[in-house]
């Protein structure tokens, strides 16, 4: 039981060993990943469409979730600038009348996401995630990068533009234009050069004036801060407001209130797919961070445990007036950076988020919109990675058409049509790769035991046997390849009168592939010819006995590829040219 509670309760794991340096590295960890996340969590809550303060609520109670069931040891879990967008993107088509039902919606949208990540994770579906493949995903994510930075210039400009797409985006934006507000163009311009310059150019300045690696690096973290002060006393100061500048306005002080999803049929079934395709791409997105920040200290963590601490998470924004969340990839790497050992860092995150909404918030009245919308457009172009597309071309281009297609789809049709392109595509994808596998004919190279592809090593054959190295476990999708790859083989002018199956590479044979199997044996009998299979992995190898296939195989199953060789070539060799 103890060990069960572990798994479940990873706190009980790391917990033990607690101490006060660990105490002092995470609380250093947090400091920073809290400057870091006051300024953002208000600007993605702005870009789900949401009140500021909503970012704040998803920043307290999902870190304490996630430090009781999570296995990472530095993944920061909060808002983040894809599962914001999506949010807005799925609510965005359920017109919704005024910002309470907008966040009860919200609300709902946290809750059911996290009910799907927690019950995937407690039936231990973690591996569903692999059917993402990493272009899909690397398409979708520069996309979404694409999308929100342009989403974004209007608050840049002080216009009002809407849209989900970008010809949307774009039309919208140039037809205002001319309404664009000068004060807020020069704010926001001028914000957007300011972290630019901070994200690259401080830390190397800094450390030049003979500030410490520690300290430079906190005040690099801390530039959205000093733009938000900066540009929120300028707006009091010179009344920015009275010259068109949109502001945050009132910021509620306090904590988190409870709260409740809608319990509504209709709403639920509006949003199934979006907290579905939100609770996929955040899982991915999240593990993916996590396993890389693992390994780089020789930890693990455990994908179906991630499901319920991402779960549980959500569970949490919902109830404490929140929207879906998952593991940030910038907030997670400075947290690692920073020195955070255990997701307690996370924790004492939310203990200073929670500080910062109780007391902070009514210094944000004047805080400019177009800084929060300068801050998301800096953090998301750093997921914009159009060399993907290049790299793709030159390694695959079946994976560059996977690429191109998720981008084309995301900024052309919107998130959850992209989102859900990818999933099918990659699901796609991976059958027509495995629908035709690579099938070698092997021959002996001379004075070894070795057999390669006759195609590409000059090797001994025998004019009577042949022999096929499967390089992929036989399943459904491509039994009847196989099937047709032996019939057109054998059907020549050489006196062919065995067949040797080589199973080295094949890891599963299917219902479907066990009946072409039959089937082959069968066609070969006919024509005389013996059919005979070669390294054939022992858990395969348990499985077709339990079928009738090996009583009716015409030939033998050979341990070794070599023992069929020397059985069955005879003398009647020769040298492959």
């Amino acid at each position: 039981m103890p060990q069960q509670l572990k798994r479940y309760f990873p706190i009980l794991d790391w917990a033990k060993t607690y101490d006060r340096q660990i105490f002092g590295a995470d609380l250093m960890a947090a400091v920073i990943v809290t400057i870091m996340l006051i300024p953002q969590s208000l600007a993605y809550a702005l870009l789900a469409g949401l009140p500021p303060e909503v970012g704040l609520y998803a920043s307290i109670l999902p870190l304490v979730a996630y430090a009781i069931f999570g296995t990472s040891r530095v993944l920061a879990v909060g808002p983040v600038a894809v599962v914001s967008l999506m949010t807005a993107a799925a609510l965005g088509n359920l017109a919704l009348q005024g910002t309470t039902e907008y966040l009860i919606a919200a609300i709902t949208l946290a809750f059911m996401s996290g009910v799907m990540l927690t019950l995937m994770g407690l039936l231990r579906l973690g591996f569903l995630a692999n059917f993402l493949s990493h272009p899909v995903i690397a398409g979708f994510i520069t996309a979404s990068g694409l999308l929100i930075a342009t989403s974004q210039l209007k608050h840049i400009l002080g216009v009002t533009a809407h849209g989900h797409t970008l010809p949307e985006l774009l039309t919208s934006l140039v037809t205002h234009l001319p309404d664009t507000n000068l004060f807020t163009a020069t704010l926001g311009a001028a914000a957007l050069a300011f972290l630019f310059w901070t994200r690259k150019g401080l830390k190397p300045l800094l450390l030049k004036l003979g500030v410490g690696p520690r300290l430079a690096d906190v005040l690099t973290k801390a530039g959205p801060v000093a733009a938000v002060a900066a540009t929120t006393i300028s707006a009091y100061a010179f009344d920015l407001e009275g010259k068109g500048v949109a502001i945050v306005g009132t910021v509620p002080t306090g904590l988190p209130p409870l709260s409740a999803p809608s319990l509504s049929p209709d709403l639920w079934s509006q949003l199934f797919l979006a907290a579905l395709l939100i609770s996929i791409i955040g899982f991915v997105e999240s593990v993916s961070v996590a396993q890389t920040l693992a390994a780089k200290r020789r930890q693990r963590i455990d994908p179906d445990q991630e499901l319920i601490g991402l779960g549980t998470s959500n569970i949490a924004s919902a109830i404490s007036g929140g929207y879906p969340v998952t593991g940030g990839f910038s907030r997670s790497v400075v947290n690692f950076d920073a020195g955070a050992q255990t997701p307690a860092a996370g924790a004492f995150t939310a203990v200073g988020i929670a500080g910062a909404a109780l007391f902070l918030t009514p210094l944000l009245f004047f805080l400019p919109k177009a800084t929060l919308a300068a801050t998301i457009i800096v953090a998301v172009l750093s997921l914009v990675d159009l060399s993907i597309l290049r790299h793709a071309w030159g390694y695959s281009r079946v994976d560059f058409a996977a690429v191109a297609t998720t981008i084309a789809l995301t900024l052309g049709l919107g998130v959850e049509v992209g989102v859900s392109a990818g999933v099918i595509l990659s699901i796609a994808l991976h059958l027509y790769k495995t629908s035709r596998p690579h099938v070698a004919e092997v021959g002996l190279v001379p004075g070894t035991q070795h057999f390669r592809n006759i195609l590409r090593h000059k090797v001994k054959t025998s004019s009577h046997l042949v022999t096929l190295r499967i390089d992929e476990s036989l399943y459904f999708a491509n039994a009847r390849f196989l099937k047709d790859y032996v019939y057109d083989r054998v059907v020549c002018d050489q006196p062919i009168t065995d067949v040797v199956l080589m199973a080295s590479a094949v890891n599963e044979i299917d219902m479907s592939a066990l009946e072409s199997l039959e089937a082959i044996n069968s066609r070969l009998k006919e024509l005389n010819i013996r059919l005979h299979l070669s390294e054939v992995k022992g858990p395969v190898m348990d499985r077709l006995k339990r079928s009738h296939f090996l009583d009716d195989l015409s030939g033998e199953v050979f341990l070794a590829q070599y023992d069929a060789w020397s059985r069955l070539a005879g003398d009647n060799t020769q040298q492959a040219a």
